[in-house]
């Protein structure tokens, strides 16, 4: 990168180190470390770029009237200040924005050992649930972009199914390190967005992934949404799941409507995701509910949790699991003003807990962890689906039996932008 000032210039500004963020695994693995510092607010930038606020002038950001140039975007949020609207049917008001985002993979690795999966596939940037806790605003952030436009501003990633069709043969392995290479890698898809949001039902960037797994054999994967919206994929998730490894996961933070249309506000009520569950438990696939996260003196009351398990083993859900609240920087500035003006009698707790770490007390986890066994035990549940059940086969091939045809005649809709 060039300098912005010419090299003769008696004030230069010396570049900026690149921020390294952390990597963090979905909400039921969060890892048991100190927290970052949360980093400094932010000021949007035109292009999507962000400045420093003039008030927080230092030597090293002078006054507005003496500051260089932004620096060029790069990477990712170079890809996302240049992509495209997309065309979109839905009139409200309140719709979210869409653009097309040009991506070079699909299948993303996960590198921390914490959590029980290799890959991730995320077929969107951004979620329109918008729910107030959530973990992954911060990826917006790799793109320039406030977290706080996480719900919207969502970015739909082009040629799904070409990409992952190239990633899964170079990249994924039926032979994973973690299993002493005798089992297949593990695929999660929806860590850091709702793989059945709203924008799936135009786009369908989801269905372009499992008809592009569906072609292969020995695979193991899982989904995790909190939309009813998934039962259209019945169909095709039949299809992997008579091939390979396949766990769903439909989260239900809480029974009480209100209290979920507070926390997470366009998502589909809870009744409805339970509903979800019996239908494809009833289609013979293996399901489990998600309770995370549980949030500290909102969804922890006595009885609370236990009713969630109740209704899911009610609805036919085999495994069950939930984690404690944990709160990035970027979700922070989100859920710490909510806080304070819904549940004001909490501010001071959350403010002690959350301000400066991004982890709930350990006893209080260690509690929550004791009080899920519990509820396990009590239920009969599993903990998590995929351990011990993954395919064991030493190589596989693409899939020359699936109907194509039979497989896309239930899902005629059309998609504004090509997804692959």
């Amino acid at each position: 990168m060039s300098p912005v000032l010419p090299l003769s210039s008696a004030r230069l500004t010396p570049r900026r180190r690149p921020v390294r963020r952390p990597v963090v695994a979905f909400l039921p693995f969060c890892p048991d470390e100190p927290n970052p510092k949360p980093e400094a607010p932010l000021a949007r930038g035109e292009a999507g770029g962000c400045l420093r606020s003039p008030e927080r002038a230092s030597a090293d950001c002078p006054p507005p009237q003496f500051q260089t140039a932004p620096a060029p975007l790069v990477g990712i949020a170079r890809l996302a200040a240049n992509s495209p609207a997309c065309e979109t049917k839905r009139k409200s008001r309140e719709k979210p924005e869409y653009f097309l985002l040009p991506v070079k993979s699909i299948l993303n690795r996960c590198e921390s050992n914490r959590v029980p999966f290799e890959w991730t596939i995320n077929p969107y940037r951004g979620c329109e649930f918008g729910c107030k806790y959530c973990y992954a605003r911060y990826t917006h952030e790799y793109m320039e972009i406030d977290g706080g436009e996480f719900e919207q501003r969502i970015f739909v990633k082009q040629d799904a199914a070409a990409l992952l069709s190239r990633d899964v043969s170079q990249k994924y392995s039926y032979e994973s390190k973690a299993s002493g290479y005798t089992q297949a890698e593990h695929i999660a898809i929806g860590t850091a967005t709702d793989p059945y949001q709203p924008a799936e039902k135009e786009y369908g960037v989801t269905r372009a992934c499992l008809e592009e797994l569906a072609r292969r054999e020995g695979l193991s994967v899982s989904v995790i949404t909190k939309s009813n919206q998934i039962v259209h994929d019945i169909d095709i998730l039949k299809v992997i799941a008579a091939k390979s490894a396949l766990s769903l996961n439909i989260t239900v933070t809480t029974l009480k409507p209100r209290l979920a249309r507070l926390l997470e506000p366009r998502a589909p009520r809870p009744d409805l995701r339970l509903a979800a569950v019996k239908e494809l438990r009833d289609a013979g696939l293996n399901v489990g509910v998600s309770a995370s996260p549980l949030i500290p003196g909102i969804t922890d009351g006595e009885g609370e949790l236990e009713a969630v398990a109740a209704a899911a083993k009610e609805a036919g859900a085999q495994w069950f699991f939930s984690g404690v609240l944990f709160l990035m920087p970027s979700s922070a500035k989100t859920f710490l003003p909510f806080i304070r003006e819904k549940f004001p009698r909490l501010a001071k707790q959350y403010d002690q807990w959350y301000a400066k770490n991004g982890y709930a007390p350990e006893d209080y986890r260690k509690k929550v962890s004791e009080r899920v066994l519990r509820i396990r035990q009590k239920f009969g549940f599993a903990s998590r689906p995929w351990e011990g059940d993954r395919p064991t086969a030493k190589r596989a091939q693409l899939s020359l039996g699936w109907d194509a045809a039979a497989i896309s005649e239930a899902w005629h809709r059309p998609h504004s932008c090509s997804t692959g």
